[in-house]
């Protein structure tokens, strides 16, 4: 399964920074007995992988060079492909740049790196076959992509930063079969590329007879792409550490 990271954007709410927002030290971890600082995409990555993915794609700029030096060929036996995004274009044309890797008979999670979400393993709650969204309820849903559902966690509409969202649950990261993922990008190329959002994207896979779910199994979702946001995952971290040990020792046994 792949690991989908979208990496190619410029961070421009949360610059100046000297490399790139995704190498952007949010808390820290224990590696050979050291404690060291972890990036904020690291998160992702390990969310990613207890989730399922067995390799990850970062979609990036020609410029982000330090998030391959940073990672290199993969992380603890996963190895990670790297795509270049020519300009960045919103997520779907990030999305979709990794699709010459992608087969039809392979799973796809896409996440995005400068996010913290609780649970770790809360992907593993996403079923195989349709289109599946991870949600997190949320104080403010106008701020992120707003998912309505039906009665029985059919998606209805996804509302993309719309003002007096139908719904305070947001999707947090999603996932589908490889060939679900071709058929949004052959209808994304249809639509001329012009949804730079997946929400937009979604809600006319939908009217043309697309199906996907909700999964309520998030519990935290902090976007860490903004000043005020890097404050509340910290907080967030500091929070929630017993149970990250926790995790960790159920994820080692």
């Amino acid at each position: 399964m792949w690991g989908i990271v979208p990496a190619a954007g410029r961070g421009t709410r949360i610059q100046p920074l000297a490399f790139s927002k995704e190498l952007l030290p949010v808390g820290s971890h224990v590696c050979d007995g050291v404690e060291r600082p972890r990036a904020v995409s690291e998160y992702l990555i390990n969310r990613m992988i207890l989730g399922g993915a067995d390799k990850i794609c970062f979609v990036i700029s020609a410029g982000k060079t330090d998030i391959i030096e940073y990672f290199g060929a993969g992380v603890a036996g996963t190895p990670f492909a790297y795509v270049v995004q020519p300009q960045p274009a919103g997520l779907c044309d990030a999305i979709f740049a990794a699709h010459p890797l992608v087969q039809q008979d392979e799973g796809i999670l896409v996440g995005l790196p400068d996010t913290v979400w609780f649970p770790e393993n809360a992907l593993a709650a996403l079923p195989e076959g349709p289109l599946s969204f991870l949600l997190f309820p949320v104080e403010r849903p106008d701020l992120f992509d707003a998912v309505v559902l039906d009665g029985a966690d059919g998606v209805r509409e996804i509302q993309v930063k719309r003002r007096r969202a139908d719904s305070h649950w947001i999707w947090g990261a999603f996932k589908m079969p490889g060939r679900v993922f071709h058929e949004l990008r052959e209808l994304w190329v249809a639509r001329e590329r012009q949804d730079e959002y997946i929400g937009t994207l979604v809600n006319a896979y939908l009217a043309g007879g697309g199906r996907a779910i909700g999964v309520k199994a998030g519990h935290a979702y902090v976007d860490v792409g903004t000043l005020h946001g890097y404050r509340a995952a910290m907080r967030l971290l500091a929070e929630s550490s017993p149970s990250i040990v926790a995790a960790r020792g159920e994820a080692s046994n």
